[in-house]
């Protein structure tokens, strides 16, 4: 049972990798140098052929930091990594919630060791190449330390409370650990624009002017109620612009890049922000916390049947059976279904931001929406022709194309 699955983890974690670099081959391979006639009007001739570097580079980029990454965890599984490190965290302490902590502080150091140089250069080599990069080197390493740090308080207290209640209740760990996450999943929806994102960016409310008054007007004109409308210094980092919408209840915001407003008209702006109360009047964030929920229970229940068995951490090469190796075991053989649970939430994302562009085109706003995500996809250099398979699995958002296509639609059926 034991090589069983040992045999079975490196299996995945092969083919997970397999199949990762063949989609996208297959996507890099959807790319064509010259520009397709479908793009006229969207790109000119310089651009495209700045995504197309722009991808290719990116593309052999993230095969060499995926085979490293790849590579050293294959091996540290295969020779029993994580029972030479147990075996070292146990010499300095008995007690098992201890343990764990070192033990996964560890894991995340060195990942954090292994992920950092690919990191930098990402962002100081092909951002910067493509004129899209606009942290410094301080902001940068600022941010990591910060990352790390606030990785380390959450991530270490949630395991430290997760662990407590399975230590303690045994058959009823896995509904007291899923209550736990769902509280902490409405916690963060609720408060992350508060407690979080200043710990990275400044926030400001939206100045009065056009701009606020066409927001507001709008706003009435849908029935949302409309208090909180932010700014956040997004080109402190980068370029590339975005809005979203985040919270529950009275605490529900709006944010927008300060680089969207730069790049966009005013009538622009008011479409992409349609398109988040379009999300809001649809309830998507309120579905998606509901289907979080349902997917966290059933990952607890059979999380919980899983630790029961022994021979899961010794085939890991440890000689304890302990809750963490458990938990990276768990993690490690969950891989196939975590991909097939992506796929199906990924349709349903698509799904919503249809339905949240309809929102907008049926207050007359497709043209402006239109135009707005041209700029913004043009000024970003988005892959506008992905491959068809890549875009079911990995697309949370339907491709510009298909965003436009389906716009234009709902304009002539309207």
């Amino acid at each position: 049972m034991i090589e069983i699955i040992f045999w079975t983890v490196l299996a995945i974690m092969l083919l997970d990798f397999v199949v990762e670099r063949y989609l996208s081959f297959l996507n890099l391979k959807a790319l064509k140098p010259e520009l397709p006639s479908v793009l006229n009007g969207i790109y000119d001739a310089e651009n495209y052929r700045n995504m197309f570097r722009y991808y290719r580079r990116r593309d052999r980029f993230s095969l060499l930091s995926g085979s490293v990454s790849f590579v050293i965890s294959f091996i540290f599984f295969a020779v029993g990594g994580f029972g030479w490190l147990d075996g070292i965290i146990r010499s300095f302490s008995a007690n098992e919630l201890v343990c764990g902590l070192l033990f996964l502080a560890a894991i995340g150091v060195a990942s954090t060791i292994i992920s950092l140089p690919f990191s930098y250069h990402s962002v100081f080599a092909i951002e910067e190449a493509f004129g899209f990069n606009k942290s410094t080197r301080k902001t940068f390493w600022l941010d990591q330390v910060k990352g790390l740090l606030l990785g380390s308080v959450l991530g270490g207290g949630i395991y430290a409370l997760v662990y407590i209640i399975y230590a303690g209740t045994g058959s009823w760990f896995w509904i007291l650990g899923w209550a736990v996450m769902m509280i902490f999943s409405v916690f963060m929806s609720m408060f992350y624009s508060t407690l979080i994102v200043p710990l990275f960016n400044k926030q400001t409310p939206l100045e009065d002017g056009t701009l606020k008054d066409k927001i507001e007007t709008f706003a009435h004109k849908a029935g949302f109620n409309l208090t909180n409308i932010f700014v956040i210094d997004g080109s402190k980092r980068s370029t590339k612009a975005n809005a979203y919408f985040s919270g529950l209840g009275p605490k529900k915001r709006i944010v927008l890049y300060d680089t969207l407003i730069n790049d966009l008209e005013e009538d622009e702006i008011v479409a992409v922000l349609a398109h988040e109360i379009g999300h809001y009047k649809h309830k998507h964030t309120l579905k998606g916390l509901v289907s979080s929920f349902i997917q966290s229970g059933v990952i607890f229940y059979v999380l919980s049947v899983f630790l029961s068995y022994s021979e899961i951490t010794a085939a890991a090469g440890a000689e304890v059976h302990s809750f963490y190796i458990g938990l990276i075991m768990f993690g490690l053989l969950f891989t196939p279904v975590e991909f097939l649970l992506g796929l199906f939430m990924n349709t349903f994302s698509r799904k919503h931001e249809y339905q949240a562009d309809a929102f907008a085109a049926k207050y007359g706003l497709a043209e402006p929406l239109i135009e707005g995500l041209k700029k913004l996809s043009v000024k970003s250099l988005s892959n506008l022709t992905p491959h068809p398979w890549y875009v079911k699995i990995y697309y949370s958002h339907p491709t510009l194309l298909q965003r436009i296509e389906a716009l234009r639609d709902f304009q002539t059926n309207d």
